[in-house]
């Protein structure tokens, strides 16, 4: 069984909606309350990732499903995994609130997306499937160093403290599951993102060839902007000469 291209990112995309309206949702509060205290701040943001967690975790309990009755085989329904707790909350912002306000509503974001990849790896621990995270096609060569490792047995050390680890926000990657010890997800190579990984730097350790990729995506994406400043710059001159 394979999961499909289309429904995968049909998946992916509902949760990173929900993610970035989770990060909306509070910049908007921060806008509406310029001159909150810190505690006030913690509130909001502990609210805010309280209620689009719980979609999250419902979204990923459906996938989680969906995947197991594909596969042929009969588990208990999904359990959604907590949200984070107004502890946990607290902390992370206290963490950001360092670097100002600005950064709160990706910390918020975060949060979100920890609920759904805790519910389908939370599960997948009880159930004693393998896990993968599959990347996107914009992943940052962190998200590839994990997807390279390919599917991996599910068990205790898989969560730290209850919490699937290497979560970020502004990142579409996420944690699939499978039973069977033969499905996928169309399009998901682990072996060629390994290769990709060891030529960016076949003599270095791990951290040195996700350092090598890092520079080739800042280049790439360099190139690209400073191409699309061309194109706007000469698509200017053009309407001012024609004026």
């Amino acid at each position: 069984m394979r999961v499909s291209r289309h429904d995968w990112q049909t998946f992916t995309r509902r949760l990173a909606q929900l993610n970035q309206a989770a990060g909306a949702a509070m910049e908007a509060w921060l806008a509406a309350n310029p001159t909150a205290a810190q505690q006030e701040i913690e509130a909001a943001a502990f609210a805010i990732a309280t209620r689009y967690g719980e979609s999250v975790a419902a979204v990923a309990c459906l996938m989680y499903d969906a995947i197991g009755e594909a596969q042929g085989v009969t588990l208990p329904p999904a359990e959604p995994a907590p949200t984070a707790t107004y502890e946990e909350t607290v902390k992370a912002v206290r963490g950001t609130l360092k670097n100002g306000h600005s950064t709160v509503p990706a910390t918020v974001s975060r949060l979100v997306k920890q609920a759904g990849a805790d519910t389908m790896l939370q599960n997948a621990r009880r159930d004693g499937a393998e896990f993968a995270w599959i990347p996107m096609s914009d992943s940052c060569p962190f998200c590839l160093m994990l997807a390279s490792n390919g599917w991996r047995r599910m068990s205790a050390k898989a969560l730290k403290n209850g919490h699937a680890e290497h979560i970020h926000a502004n990142c579409d990657c996420e944690y699939c599951v499978r039973h069977d010890g033969a499905s996928s997800v169309e399009g998901y190579d682990p072996q060629a993102i390994y290769d990709r990984l060891r030529d960016a730097d076949p003599e270095g350790s791990w951290e040195d060839r996700v350092n090598a990729l890092r520079r080739e995506q800042y280049k790439a994406d360099a190139d690209r902007i400073n191409q699309q400043k061309r194109l706007a710059y000469r698509a200017r001159r053009d309407r001012e000469a024609a004026e």
